[in-house]
């Protein structure tokens, strides 16, 4: 963390505010904040966050709560399973933590759980053709991505295929709607500016996209529009799952219209925040910088670990301003005790915050005007 600082930070190290210490509110400063979520209680991740938008705003947001409540809904992927896979899910004490279950021609059926290392075999039985058959037929129509849902469920099947196109593998992942990490972020949510998450497969950026949906639409009253390229914030089927609350959704035909459909979205439908889950093209990126010149608050999402991912991917950089090489003077970079050739951004961030989700309930909140310098504002 402090190393993240000395690079990219106006801050110092020392202004990195640990997570046991009690946290007090700056008028300047602050360009990284941890939050977590504890298991008991979350007072001090509310002022966590607090201090973070006290830069802007002062203080906001009350108490959150934290809810370990999921409604799985588990049964409605079972009837795709093989006979023996399912009974074994049926008898499982820890079927509430299951995160998937992999089929693969030849092999043993296995099956992934929250805080658990490695892969349980769920039967004796190797997978055969008949069984994927089965699944595929139980499936209907695959999307472009080779994927599919079930309709009215949070649940993503995708498909791994051979050389002649024949289906030979399946990862059936089980969506839970978890309403529990809004609050690690509730302030920042009712300051209305954009907000980008940044993590890896599997750590819960879609999840948390559905609950802010709800949130931003039940509870803060605005109009939301989901952008929802695969189905997997809002359910399959025509009708949105509940779980997003009143937000409504766009769905996109092919993975390759994303962005015309996020700009149909600001041009027909007057939204005040609009919700996209995983940029990652030119056109997506330069799509959001275009939403939010219009004054529209965006909730997104893009593979990553870091901040520096981020800034050395030269298409997904243009979110946080763009950068570009500048050479400081020998009493600038003696200053600043840092080397001589900096990177500095060309422009303001779309998303004035960056979030990044190391692990599910273990968040660091960057504020990107400060993490990242823009030339003559030092």
């Amino acid at each position: 963390m402090a190393r993240c600082l000395s690079l990219f930070s106006a801050s110092p190290a020392r202004n990195t505010t640990p997570i046991s210490q009690p946290c007090r509110p700056r008028p300047q400063g602050n360009s990284l904040m941890v939050l977590m979520a504890p298991k008991t209680s979350n007072k001090c991740t509310c002022r966590l966050a607090r201090s973070l938008c006290q830069v802007y705003h002062g203080s906001a947001g009350g108490p959150g709560t934290y809810s370990d409540h999921v409604d799985d809904d588990i049964l409605s992927l079972l009837p795709i399973l093989p006979r023996d896979v399912r009974d074994n899910l049926l008898c499982d004490s820890k079927r509430g933590q299951l995160l998937e279950v992999t089929l693969d021609l030849g092999r043993l059926p296995q099956a992934c759980y929250l805080d658990e290392p490695g892969r349980r075999y769920l039967s004796k039985t190797e997978v055969s053709m008949e069984e994927l058959e089965y699944a595929q037929n139980a499936l209907g129509e695959l999307g472009g991505e080779n994927r599919a849902g079930i309709a009215g469920t949070l649940h993503r099947i995708s498909v791994i295929r051979n050389k002649k196109r024949q289906v030979v593998g399946l990862t059936c992942r089980v969506g839970r709607p978890v309403r529990e990490r809004v609050d690690m972020v509730r302030d920042l949510l009712e300051y209305g500016r954009s907000i980008l998450f940044l993590g890896r497969p599997g750590v819960g950026k879609t999840t948390v996209m559905r609950e802010i949906s709800r949130f931003l639409s039940d509870e803060l009253h605005k109009r939301v529009i989901i952008v929802d390229t695969s189905n997997e914030i809002g359910g399959d089927g025509d009708i949105p799952h509940p779980v997003i609350g009143r937000a409504r959704r766009l769905q996109v035909p092919e993975p390759c219209m994303q962005h015309k459909v996020m700009i149909e979205a600001v041009e027909n439908h007057m939204p005040e925040v609009i919700i996209v889950d995983e940029i990652g093209t030119e056109a997506e990126v330069q799509a959001c910088r275009t939403i939010a010149q219009r004054g529209v608050m965006l909730i997104g999402s893009a593979h990553g670990k870091r901040l520096e991912n981020i800034i050395k991917d030269p298409t997904l950089s243009v979110l946080i301003g763009g950068l570009k090489p500048v050479i400081l003077s020998d009493q600038e970079a003696r200053t600043r005790n840092c080397k001589k050739s900096i990177l500095q951004r060309r422009a303001a961030p779309t998303f004035p915050f960056l979030i990044e989700m190391r692990e599910r309930h273990y968040w660091v909140a960057h504020r990107v005007s400060l993490s990242i310098f823009l030339p003559g504002c030092m």
